[in-house]
């Protein structure tokens, strides 16, 4: 049986849900659904990022992201309270190893301080010891805003509070958006099980963002290129030798923080990721493959362009996924004393990242828009910690381009 709502949400990930939670507080008169292929929501990039809740310090001032970071990050340290979510605000180092890097740490709490970003000190080698005993480094960055939670938890809470509306809003999960079928006033979204009419429609997909545009109608010349982050946990013996977070300077060349610790909010301390380019989307062990995943990827252009600036590093990549070693060493580059025996393999996460024609990485947020469509091709990190911030954005623009009254 058909269904018809105001506006449907595809992909009930962490930002998707943000969106619609935050379209219903604004509209109660509107209807709202979000459809997540997956029999749970929050089972992809927002299950399976590292638990952070990030300060805003690495943006670059002005930015989109860096505003909705600052801002997004104390809305929801207040939602975590006001709804009881487990967290911790335990703060972080950012630890400078080696003099080349001191210069980028410096510039990385500038922008920090330009930001907006609350509570933050350059440290010495003798305070990050008091800090993080095991820790080595010659200075650092005290971040004591950062803290960690469990997005999971705050994504089901986005459920509870959408349904609590009773105003017809609702999430319904195993959904998988197979086609559009569109008319002159509402599109019907045609799931593996149903139909459902939306006035208009909004996709959060994450890691399906380009083919969910696409096959609604909508042009876009990005595309979504997956990349495996692989982590190890700290064993028993070596929990001792981290107390929080501990993040390396990141090196200004490569898009990604670089292996770091992470204490997590419900137990152990995890110890990565690496970053590598998945043979499938969704793949999370280091074998799976994807034919059609691999030959999309190979087949765009800024692949290519971007494996041939990054090729170096991306060898050092997966040099880390498939040998211990060489992933320890990494990481006794902030705690020397660390063992083989310290450390165990563990689970991994995929990053949707976003490429440009000429291999350009999106750095911010990517919206098409095309008749009653509006897709989010790029949400980066942090858009965990800034969902309330990122859903709010959107549901105003969706207000604006939607004329929603």
């Amino acid at each position: 049986m058909e269904q018809n709502f105001d506006i449907i949400i595809i992909g009930g990930g962490i930002v998707g849900l943000a969106t619609a939670y935050k379209l219903t507080n604004q509209h109660p008169n509107k209807t709202v659904l979000v459809l997540e292929k997956e029999k749970q929501v929050a089972a992809h990039q927002t299950g399976h990022n590292s638990g952070v809740i990030h300060s805003g310090i690495y943006y670059k001032p002005g930015s989109y992201k860096a505003k909705n970071c600052v801002s997004g990050r104390r809305e929801l340290v207040e939602f975590a309270k006001t709804y009881k979510i487990p967290h911790d605000i335990c703060g972080k180092i950012i630890v400078a190893t080696d003099e080349s890097e001191l210069a980028h740490m410096n510039k990385v709490y500038n922008n920090g301080v330009a930001n907006g970003v609350e509570d933050l000190e350059i440290i010495d080698a003798k305070r990050i010891k008091e800090i993080e005993p095991y820790c080595q480094g010659i200075s650092g960055i005290w971040v004591g805003c950062t803290g960690i939670i469990d997005y999971t938890d705050v994504a089901r809470k986005y459920v509870e509070l959408i349904h609590a509306k009773n105003n017809g809003s609702k999430v319904l999960t195993s959904q998988k958006v197979i086609g559009f079928d569109k008319s002159a006033s509402s599109t019907t979204v045609i799931t593996e099980s149903s139909k459902f009419i939306g006035k208009y429609i909004i996709s959060t997909s994450g890691l399906q963002a380009d083919r969910v545009t696409k096959k609604e109608g909508t042009t876009t010349d990005s595309a979504i290129v997956g990349f495996r982050g692989d982590y190890y946990d700290l064993t028993d013996k070596g929990l001792s030798k981290v107390k929080n977070l501990i993040y390396p300077v990141p090196n200004p060349k490569f898009p990604f923080l670089g292996v770091h610790f992470t204490r997590m909010i419900k137990g152990g301390t995890e110890c990565g990721p690496n970053a590598v380019f998945v043979f499938d989307r969704e793949g999370y062990s280091k074998t799976s493959f994807s034919l059609k995943d691999t030959a999309e990827a190979f087949g765009y252009k800024g692949t290519w362009k971007f494996f041939g600036k990054h090729w170096k590093f991306g060898l050092d990549e997966y040099r880390g996924a498939f040998s211990k070693t060489y992933f320890l060493n990494r990481l006794r580059k902030l705690i020397p004393s660390l063992q083989m025996e310290d450390i165990v393999a563990s689970r991994c996460g995929i990053r949707a990242m976003a490429l440009g024609p000429e291999g350009e990485m999106l750095d911010d947020f990517k919206i098409e828009k095309n008749g009653n469509a509006m897709h989010v091709i790029n949400s980066p990190s942090p858009a965990a910690t800034a969902s309330l911030a990122y859903g709010n954005e959107i549901a105003l623009m969706a207000t604006e381009y939607f004329n929603l009254k």
